[in-house]
């Protein structure tokens, strides 16, 4: 009977370590952009095409898409949120600048609703985590937009590689 007792303790033991020795994850760490980082980005946007002499929108967004800080300049067009807001959502959710995604815009994913697939959105990655997502309107072309969104990133994109 002790040899027994032994022995079913000896499968107990094995049967509860048994999970945590196999290759399954149970879960996932996500890295995540502080509220801080998020307006850095955000406002380094706004002074990226500040000192281009142009008014925008800009929009950052949680690896989710969920909105995390977005500014509108003083004289920007109120449509500019809006844009923004599906250019960082697009970004995201393809984890790809949205200028790469134009040849998609008018097939059936380009008319979800909530996405802009025009060059200003680009995703915020780093070492190959992605962490979100910044979208600018408002400059006269998508590239300027681009150009602005990616001096958000550039702003904080030091510091988040040290992280």
């Amino acid at each position: 009977m002790r040899k027994t007792g032994l022995m079913a303790i000896a499968v107990g033991l094995s049967l509860m370590a048994g999970p945590a020795a196999s290759e399954e994850t149970l879960m996932v760490q996500v890295k995540r952009l502080s509220l801080d980082v998020a307006t850095t980005i955000a406002q380094g946007a706004v002074s990226a095409c500040r000192q281009k002499g142009i008014q925008i929108g800009v929009t950052v967004v949680d690896r989710d898409g969920t909105v995390q800080a977005t500014l509108r300049d003083t004289i920007a067009p109120p449509i500019t949120l809006p844009i923004s807001k599906g250019k960082a959502y697009a970004a995201v959710n393809f984890s790809v600048a949205t200028s790469e995604l134009a040849s998609r815009a008018d097939t059936p994913i380009g008319r979800v609703p909530g996405l802009v697939m025009s060059a200003g959105g680009i995703p915020i990655q780093v070492g190959g985590a992605l962490l979100g997502a910044v979208g600018v309107s408002g400059a006269p072309t998508g590239e300027t937009d681009a150009e602005c969104a990616q001096a958000g990133i550039d702003a904080v994109i030091d510091d988040l590689e040290l992280m």
